[in-house]
């Protein structure tokens, strides 16, 4: 019998937390994940379970949040929701039995890395990571975007002072290192 046991994004036993400077990156694995596209003729469904599960349909360039789910925009009737990994492992499964065939739903989990980034500097961080207004944004906006080749979605969180980076899980090593980089060339 094989003994697996579950890795990181980064390929630890645990998420990866480093400081550089007063800057803090944090790799984010406690989150379950669910991509939902709507359906030629679901969009009603979908809608009505989005409102249910988060509270709202997230506009475009948006995030809605409702207890301990949240969801954000990818794109033309398409939201990832998010929920804590311990208590909605099956967040996948609940989206199918929910929509009843009226949207795509798709388990993201191990799909995407995250990392947060925190700091006063870190408006700067991302200034050099990429193309986005963060000194614009606020806490409840989402901007798809490029980071070192590699498609994104950031979003400010707490207060804005926290910005989540969510991006491909198969590069979690070039992202974290183009974070790094640019975290120390601000430190």
């Amino acid at each position: 019998m094989h003994s697996l046991s579950p890795i990181t994004a980064l390929g630890g036993q645990t998420p990866k937390i480093t400081t550089i400077g007063s800057i803090n990156v944090s790799e984010i694995d406690s989150l379950a994940l669910a991509s939902i596209a709507t359906r030629k003729g679901g969009k009603t469904v979908t809608e009505k379970v989005l409102k249910s599960m988060i509270g709202s349909v997230p506009a475009v360039g948006k995030t809605c949040s409702k207890g301990s789910f949240s969801g954000f925009w990818m794109g033309p009737d398409q939201w990832m929701i998010t929920a804590p990994l311990e208590t909605h492992e099956t967040i996948a499964d609940d989206l199918v039995a929910a929509v009843v065939s009226k949207a795509s739903v798709t388990e993201q989990t191990g799909a995407w890395a995250i990392f947060d980034i925190s700091g006063a500097a870190m408006p700067d961080v991302c200034e050099r990571l990429c193309a986005v207004p963060i000194r614009e944004m606020n806490v409840g906006d989402v901007c798809r975007t490029s980071i070192h080749q590699l498609g994104c979605f950031v979003t400010p969180m707490n207060s804005g002072n926290t910005l989540r980076v969510v991006g491909p899980r198969a590069s979690a090593r070039s992202l974290y290192h183009a974070i790094e980089v640019a975290a120390k060339s601000v430190a």
